[in-house]
């Protein structure tokens, strides 16, 4: 089987799936921690080298103060946990905002945990205009664009997984996404189970990649 070498995780529809409980929307969050890790571990398991997971973005922030506080903390949790696995792990946001949660400034370079050997990548108050704003610059100077954005130490996605339904990217690391195949879910995010990730892998390994050409 040809296997991804880089995922990219959209894990949508807590809210929903919280609804659906008859839980209020910010309840959602806390249970998608354990779909995190066993995801990370099956990666593991088939040899992926990277892993990407959107956490939240500049705009979900816009959202009811219970649920801005609720995903925050669990993205705070989910890095946490995945600090005491053996990976490489990089925290990407805009760190200078005050949305930001401060307990991740230290993952904001990459960290090696362990023996490492998986890159993860963890999207945390992240923007798509944010990651872009320096590309004048970049064309200005007639420099690489990949070198010249806030997130150059991600690498190109091949496959990109969304739970929850949803036919969109929203803003999900637009230059890496470039010639991601991209695989939808309609279970929430927190009823994952594994048979997910093994089907997304099968369908992707049959997949015409010509990466344009």
């Amino acid at each position: 089987m040809r296997t991804p070498k880089h995922i990219g995780i959209i894990p949508d529809g807590n809210r929903r799936w919280a609804e659906e409980k008859r839980m209020t929307k910010e309840k959602g969050y806390e249970n998608g921690l354990d779909p995190g890790l066993v995801l990370f571990k099956l990666c593991k398991e088939v040899g992926i080298k990277e892993v990407t997971y959107y956490g939240f973005t500049t705009d979900n922030v816009k959202r009811p103060v219970k649920q801005r506080e609720a995903f925050t903390k669990a993205c705070v949790n989910a890095v946490n946990i995945l600090s005491k696995e053996e990976a490489e792990l990089l925290v990407v946001g805009d760190f200078e905002s005050p949305m930001f949660p401060k307990e991740l400034n230290k993952y904001t370079t990459r960290q090696t945990f362990g023996n490492g050997g998986i890159k993860v990548n963890f999207l945390v108050n992240y923007g798509w205009e944010w990651d872009l704003n320096n590309l004048k610059l970049a064309d200005s100077a007639k420099k690489n664009i990949t070198s010249n954005i806030k997130s150059f130490d991600v690498s190109r996605i091949d496959l990109i997984i969304r739970w929850g339904g949803r036919r969109r990217l929203s803003g999900f690391l637009p230059v890496q996404s470039i010639y991601s195949d991209f695989y939808v879910l309609d279970d929430f995010w927190p009823d994952f189970n594994p048979e997910h990730f093994y089907n997304a892998l099968k369908w992707y390994n049959d997949q015409d990649v010509t990466l344009g050409g």
